[in-house]
């Protein structure tokens, strides 16, 4: 099940490092566009703004997995470190909840937006709430396994 979970991170990241470089490419190539040639593409601006959605969204998750999140810990650490696996576990479930809100309001503005189309892209516009959507699923599968092992799975890139 790790290897399985292992491989899921790692596709993340590569979807992430592809969804980068083609934002870079449509905001590039219509720069050039319309500077040297007065042209360009039309939907490469909603494209490359529904690329950074879902970088932000997807990449939040993956910072959040890793441990890598800005974390002040000083004060607990320094003046209640008997109770900070106690303030950890609240912290996840805190993340859990608000998590949770985030996955249930994005999951309702994907429906309600679903067939509205861009009239741009043709794509629905649905996709920006989406990225929500998986973004606050991965999370709330984050603190879960956190709430119960805070560790396990920032030990996953350690092992094969």
């Amino acid at each position: 099940m790790k290897k399985t979970i292992k491989w899921m991170w790692q596709g993340i990241d590569v979807f992430i490092t592809v969804v980068l470089a083609a934002m870079i490419v449509l905001v590039f190539t219509n720069v050039v566009l319309r500077y040297g040639f007065s042209s360009g593409i039309r939907s490469s601006v909603e494209l490359s703004r529904l690329c950074l959605v879902w970088i932000v969204l997807l990449g939040a998750a993956v910072v959040l997995r890793r441990g890598e999140h800005l974390a002040i810990a000083e004060f607990s650490e320094r003046f209640f470190p008997s109770a900070v696996p106690i303030l950890n576990r609240l912290i996840w479930v805190v993340i859990l909840v608000s998590s949770g809100m985030l996955f249930v309001g994005a999951m309702n503005q994907t429906i309600a937006n679903w067939s509205n189309i861009s009239p741009l892209t043709g794509l629905p516009t649905a996709l920006f709430a989406l990225a929500g959507v998986v973004s606050g699923l991965l999370i709330v599968m984050i603190s879960l396994v956190r709430i119960f092992d805070p560790s396990w799975l920032t030990d996953m890139e350690d092992q094969e």
